[in-house]
């Protein structure tokens, strides 16, 4: 496993790391028994850092994280999220009030006294250019309940407005084979001001493991039933933006990748890696079986220059007309 530096935080992370949305809910039926056992594994191979939330399960993810770094609270990084549990759109809710009962009940969950890294939870872009709520991030800092804080985006043009404030300290992008925008519009900033980047949705829901028919069906609970068209929240989360039979079908077209690195998840997986400007990529779970294929994915053949440009090409031809909702 390696390291890298998360930005301007305290925080050397591992390259691979995990998020934790699929254990807390959302992604159909969960065991805590396999999300506990999955959560060791990925500590055992070297795994120092999760991204969770506090809508997760309505904080079920959290409470699983402090039972699984119990102990470890000082190796174990853990970043959460805030602002989903009330309504995104009311500028109360991002309130020094309202904010520091996100952060307390979220210490409660986790059974920290102070929170390694505190992310707005992909809040409306008028929120953003308010800016209101980094004051109030700036003061919670200052008084040690939070260490760092960053922003979680749906599309680069939040994520360049939230790194206007140089106290952001990181962004969680949607980024993938099938959402390279940031590459070329993003990345090159972020590395400037110094930055982490956390890639999330990096498997676009399970579209690039290659797994999937057109015919596939999802549990009425499952995000990829309920949020297929955007009806809960931003499409982008689901399927990286593409309609779902369409994304089956570019899938396909993309079974190349796996040649050589043993299937389609441990490929997509390190072209994310391939990107030096993200700092960890954060797959989801929900077996320990998931895991250990998911931690495969940084022993792999990286890809060729004439790889990487073939996917550049197939991204800018067939897939970014496709994507739906700002990105």
């Amino acid at each position: 496993m390696e390291y890298r530096q998360l930005g301007k935080t305290h925080m050397k992370i591992s390259e691979l790391s995990f998020g934790t949305w699929a254990i807390g809910g959302a992604w159909g039926k969960t065991n805590d028994k396999e999300a506990l056992d999955g959560l060791a594994r990925a500590m055992d191979a070297g795994v120092n850092f999760f991204d969770t939330a506090d809508v997760y399960g309505d904080g079920h993810s959290e409470e699983l994280l402090a039972k699984a770094t119990k102990g470890k609270e000082d190796k174990i990084y853990v970043a959460t999220k805030f602002c989903r549990a009330g309504d995104i759109h009311d500028p109360a809710n991002y309130s020094y009030e309202a904010v520091s009962n996100y952060v307390e009940n979220s210490l409660r969950r986790l059974q920290r006294e102070q929170l390694d890294l505190i992310q707005i939870h992909c809040p409306p872009i008028e929120i953003l250019r308010d800016g209101s709520v980094f004051e109030v991030l700036d003061k919670l800092q200052e008084q040690g309940k939070i260490r760092h804080y960053g922003v979680s985006v749906e599309s680069v043009e939040e994520g360049l407005l939230s790194i206007e404030n140089p106290n952001v300290a990181t962004l969680q992008v949607i980024f993938n084979i099938f959402r390279q925008k940031a590459i070329t519009e993003l990345f090159p900033i972020t590395k400037e001001k110094n930055v982490g980047i956390l890639a999330r949705v990096p498997l676009a829901s399970g579209l690039l493991t290659g797994k999937f028919s057109t015919q596939h069906t999802f549990e009425e609970d499952d995000h990829r039933n309920f949020n297929k068209d955007g009806e809960a929240f931003n499409v982008g989360e689901t399927f990286a933006g593409l309609e779902f039979k369409k994304g089956v079908e570019l899938s396909r077209q993309l079974e190349w990748i796996a040649e050589g690195r043993g299937n389609m998840t441990r490929a997509a997986l390190k072209w994310i890696l391939h990107h030096d400007a993200v700092t960890s990529v954060i797959p989801g779970f929900k077996t320990v079986k998931q895991v250990e294929d998911n931690l495969k994915s940084i022993e792999v053949p990286d890809f060729t220059e004439a790889e990487l440009e073939q996917l550049r090409e197939f991204y800018e031809q067939e897939v970014h007309d496709n994507i739906r909702g700002p990105y």
